[in-house]
């Protein structure tokens, strides 16, 4: 479970650590928050529920434009990979030529693990032009596709005979100037949080090498980690909780200057004020944000190599800017202050905790509406086809309608490693 072997816990520490690390403490705590706003008891944000079937139709009328037919797919990474309408996935898996079901689902997992963990906020400036496709991306696609041409040059793999990998000693490597060239950054399109994110591959790196039983032993791949979920099924099911529990023990300790329990890190748990709970999880508040849409992300391999993932809707929308962004423009929810707006705030700051909070939790709410003007259950439509077709798009269409740049609302001091 992390740093510490699970028999040095106390039985307190050890109840902690697994309920923080559930979807069910994700939202439960961010259901409080939303309380307290509804009670008038934030800070920081009012909330205005006459507004959500007007915020829902937005959704909806961005979700129908964008498939008219309504053949969602769940949101992940996967559709970033196919920006400017190019299939990089089906050439990558040209160049893997005729191996085996298993050894393409460890490739896949070694790209989208990669990517997934670089996709922070990319800011306003950076820009990545892509010399094959002749196009240029910025914010999550230019960090997608950068992503997917720096993993299959072979970064990220110790290998030259073989680049298709994230290995060991491959990440262990990565060098904040390498990832910089290979990202294209520059003094005029600075990457966020680009120190961060080499470190965060070298932790990673680390990790994967002290972790044989779940990333093999030798040559120890993050790749290895699909070996170890497909030994987790059950008459060829997994539940997808058991995908991002996996995942929050697998890389708890990569994240840097996290809260722990019994020196075990917590990855992207935050604390505040007004949050009540018993014992060592008392006043903190899960998201998950990163390992969530890692699990989203996975399920997709999975399938393919035959793995049917049950229990999606388990999982919780996602605390990031687009989602979050799209509450504040639409004035779902409001700013009591104007420092709200003005100022730059890092993800531990109890107004970005709050706002990630009411995220989750009026996702849920909204995700009930969108499917009543969109005609569809949630049995056909779970919250991983809200958010894609979506709140995220919808997110991103308003913040460019507000603000020329298309940035979030409000301004945030990311070290790369959570937005």
């Amino acid at each position: 479970m992390g740093a510490m072997p699970v028999h040095e816990l106390t039985r307190a520490e050890r109840d902690a650590i697994i309920y923080l690390r559930s979807p069910l403490a994700i939202r439960d705590r961010c259901q409080q928050v939303l309380e307290l706003v509804c009670a008038d008891q934030s800070r920081h944000f009012a909330y205005h529920p006459e507004k959500l079937p007007e915020v829902a139709a937005y959704v909806a009328e961005v979700t129908r434009e964008a498939y008219p037919e309504l053949d969602v797919p769940f949101h992940s990474r996967w559709r970033h990979f196919d920006v400017g309408g190019v299939d990089r996935v089906a050439q990558l898996d040209e160049q893997l030529g005729t191996c085996s079901p298993a050894e393409r689902a460890r490739c896949h997992f070694d790209l989208v693990m990669t990517s997934v963990l670089l996709d922070a906020g990319a800011g306003e400036h950076w820009r990545y032009h892509e010399a094959r496709s002749g196009q240029t991306y910025s914010r999550s696609e230019g960090l997608a596709v950068a992503s997917f041409n720096t993993f299959s040059t072979g970064l990220f793999s110790s290998r030259a005979d073989y680049p298709w990998q994230a290995d060991a000693r491959g990440l262990q490597s990565v060098t904040e100037a390498a990832l910089a060239d290979a990202f294209q950054v520059t003094a005029a399109r600075p990457l966020v949080g680009l120190a961060g994110r080499a470190a965060l591959l070298r932790a990673l790196g680390t990790v994967v090498q002290g972790a044989p039983q779940y990333f093999g032993t030798g040559a120890a791949r993050l790749g290895h980690l699909f070996d170890y979920l497909w030994a987790q099924t059950s008459a060829g099911t997994l539940p997808a909780r058991r995908i991002l529990l996996t995942l929050l023990e697998s890389l708890g300790p990569i994240w840097p200057g996290r809260l722990s329990v019994g020196g075990v890190k917590l990855g992207d748990v935050w604390r505040h004020s007004q949050i009540l709970g018993s014992g060592l999880a008392a006043g903190l508040v899960p998201f998950h944000k990163l390992s969530q849409w890692l699990t989203y992300s996975l399920i997709e391999p999975m399938r393919a190599a035959g793995i049917a993932v049950t229990g999606v809707d388990e999982l919780t929308g996602l605390a990031e800017y687009r989602n979050g962004g799209l509450l504040l423009d639409l004035e779902l929810v409001t700013p009591k202050h104007d420092a709200v707006l003005t100022h730059a705030y890092p993800p531990e700051a109890e107004i970005i905790v709050e706002w990630r909070a009411l995220t989750v939790a009026l996702l849920d709410l909204l995700a009930v509406q969108v499917r009543h003007h969109l005609g569809v259950s949630a049995e056909v439509y779970p919250l991983a086809k809200i958010l894609e077709g979506g709140t995220w798009r919808a997110g991103r269409r308003i913040a460019r309608e507000k603000r020329p740049d298309g940035s979030p609302p409000l301004r945030l001091v990311s070290d790369g490693t959570v937005f």
